[in-house]
């Protein structure tokens, strides 16, 4: 009985030390892996990056080095939840795996950004591995009984060019990573020297940026839009401004990206939207009659969960119908995700608040969804503009755009309009509304009251 009783003390302490032992290992290899995805972590990636670069050193060998940050994945913690995001984050860590060599280092180095040490590879390889990279990616991820797609954006150094030690090929991999971005997204750049100074200086705008409204540097101006048939004002577009003490005036092609991929966008966007409000009510109380307020709205804006009560509070808050308010959407944005930008649409549109699609014609919409879209308008691209009337191929798409959003009951606004010639065709084909330099450039709160008002006196 004794040697039982001592057996069963024995097996427990050997359950509990074995127990310990796999408690020691499982804590020893969350020290090394990503608990995500179990992919190396930064300790690891950079132990093994200055071997690979010593080894590259002493052998004369080369070494590419890869940053990969994936586009728009923000929006889809945002709309769909953190817990889709991991879903999705793991399922790419082990496709991204399966397209290297087991040689090859692949890290999470957080949210969704990953790092690449490949020793022994040369620019022509590298390119290869890109393109492998973003062809695993294509197929869509089925993830908690969603079917989701991703691209990644990819920068590319090489070791010795680019950087003789791990931090600066890091940063430079960072570097051409942005420009892809900027190139389209989906794809892939290699460093230059360039983009050295490209990178210094998108730093310096985003720190600048990040205490620009608190310093009261934005500020709004209003252009015009035209009602082709009547020649009255009918609204006014809101269009961001930042003038810098160092850096003069910045404009919008170049801070909104930035604001965007630093998450400032959204107090911004906020800030954008109650401001054009505010205003906007500042005229109505001062006789001027109500015209229509179009803001525009990032990606991560418009799928932000937030959006429409926040739009309905600032309503409130300045006493105005929400049919004045037009959110403006650009094509791509709106099919990132469109089953979510159809739901967000339904929403704004039953609170009654007009949403309308920004540069229509580049973004590639299908329009079996354009035909599900609860949208205002239709803002035809001014690239359409520009060439007409010379331009046969612009004619009939700003032609067709026209007539296509009339049968759908959808209105219209030709955007950059600069010329009579221009003014006379849209006139022809039926477009609703107009804007551009022929009437006004984007004017300050006090000269856009003054134009309304010389518009009224002349009528």
């Amino acid at each position: 009985m004794a040697e039982q009783e001592l057996q069963r003390t024995v097996d427990a302490l050997r359950r509990k030390i074995a127990e310990q032992d796999r408690t020691i290992a499982r804590m020893q290899h969350l020290a090394r892996f990503d608990a995500l995805t179990d992919l190396p972590n930064r300790s690891v990636l950079a132990q093994n990056a200055e071997q690979a670069i010593e080894q590259a050193r002493a052998g004369m060998r080369p070494l590419a080095v890869m940053f990969l940050d994936l586009d728009r994945f923000k929006n889809i913690n945002d709309s769909l939840g953190h817990r889709v995001g991991d879903a999705l984050l793991a399922a790419l860590a082990a496709r991204l795996k399966s397209a290297v060599r087991e040689r090859d280092t692949v890290s999470r180095l957080s949210g969704d950004e990953f790092m690449l040490i490949l020793p022994d590879t040369d620019s022509a390889g590298a390119s290869h591995v890109a393109q492998k990279l973003i062809a695993r990616t294509l197929p869509a991820f089925q993830v908690a009984n969603q079917e989701l797609s991703i691209t990644p954006s990819i920068g590319i150094a090489m070791y010795p060019t680019d950087g003789d030690d791990f931090d600066a090929l890091s940063q430079s991999a960072d570097a051409a990573m942005y420009r892809a971005k900027r190139g389209g997204r989906g794809t892939y750049r290699f460093f230059t020297r360039e983009m050295q100074a490209e990178a210094a200086r998108a730093l310096q705008v985003e720190n600048a940026l990040s205490r620009a409204q608190e310093r009261g540097q934005l500020e709004l101006y209003y252009q015009p839009l035209i009602d082709l048939t009547s020649g009255r004002v009918t609204g006014a577009e809101a269009l961001m401004r930042w003038h810098h003490q160092e850096l003069g005036s910045v404009p919008p092609a170049e801070f909104i990206p930035v604001a965007e991929a630093s998450g400032l966008v959204g107090p911004i966007g906020e800030w954008a939207l109650r401001h054009a409000l505010r205003q906007l009510r500042t005229w109505m109380d001062a006789g001027l009659p109500a015209l229509t307020m179009a803001v525009n709205l990032s990606a991560a804006q418009f799928h932000h969960a937030e959006l429409p009560s926040l739009a309905t509070e600032i309503l409130q808050e300045t006493r105005l119908p929400a049919e004045l308010l037009e959110l403006e959407l650009t094509e791509g944005a709106a099919m990132q995700n469109p089953q979510h930008a159809i739901a967000v649409m339904a929403d704004l549109h039953a609170r009654g608040i007009r949403v309308s699609i920004d540069d229509f014609g580049t973004g590639y919409s299908s329009l079996s969804y354009l035909k599900r879209f609860r949208v205002h308008k239709l803002k035809i691209d001014q690239s359409f503009i520009r060439d007409i009337p010379d331009d046969e191929d612009d004619k009939a798409i700003v032609g067709a755009i026209v007539h296509m959003a009339s049968s759908l009951g959808l209105r219209t606004t030709a955007e950059g309009v600069e010329t009579e010639a221009q003014l006379a065709f849209l006139r022809q084909q039926g477009c609703d509304e107009a804007q551009g330099y022929l009437f006004s450039r984007p004017l300050a709160p006090a000269m856009f009251e003054a134009f309304v008002r010389d518009l009224q006196d002349q009528a």
